[in-house]
């Protein structure tokens, strides 16, 4: 018995010691590698869902400009939505859009895969949050940390001067 609780006194006394210095190493980052103080988007404060790659997808595209593939995913209720040609999108519906370079297939002359992620941008619908932008919040991300405010303002203009009469929505379901 003496034996079980010197030992139990002992890994205690461990995971005491290791918790300390995990602190004191966390206070010792460096500031580039201190953890991002928001990961919401300015503007809007979407954040990146949980379990988003485990949506459906609504479809692919390419975007020839910067020479991407894109994959846009949709949550239960976005895609409870598309099936049903129900537009506007109810409150609660998200859509995320993962992107990729598009780079060649060395095996297969003509044939495209996905290179380096650029990528993942969130649409969030909620009506009376986001009013102002058609109903409809804002993320664009990098490597998981949220672009510039000036990224931003841009999005809400180019949905609604292109997609207006789609619920501000580019993509279309691919059945």
């Amino acid at each position: 018995m003496r034996t079980t609780l010197k030992h139990l006194s002992a890994i205690a006394a461990c995971i005491l010691l290791s918790a300390a210095a995990s602190a004191q190493d966390a206070k010792d980052l460096p500031a580039a590698a201190a953890p991002v103080a928001s990961k919401a988007s300015p503007i809007y404060g979407v954040t990146i869902p949980a379990g988003y790659r485990q949506w459906e997808m609504v479809a692919v595209s390419y975007e020839a400009p910067f020479d991407e593939f894109r994959g846009i995913l949709g949550n239960p209720l976005a895609m409870k939505a598309y099936r049903d040609g129900r537009l506007p999108f109810p409150d609660g519906a998200i859509l995320a859009k993962l992107a990729w370079k598009r780079v060649p297939l060395p095996e297969s002359e003509g044939a495209f895969v996905p290179g380096p992620a650029t990528t993942v941008q969130i649409m969030v619908k909620d009506s009376k949050k986001y009013a102002a932008s058609g109903g409809w919040g804002y993320g664009r991300f990098i490597n998981g940390k949220p672009v510039d405010e000036a990224q931003h303002q841009t999005c809400f203009a180019c949905h609604q001067a292109k997609v207006k009469g789609h619920d501000f929505v580019f993509t279309r379901f691919a059945p």
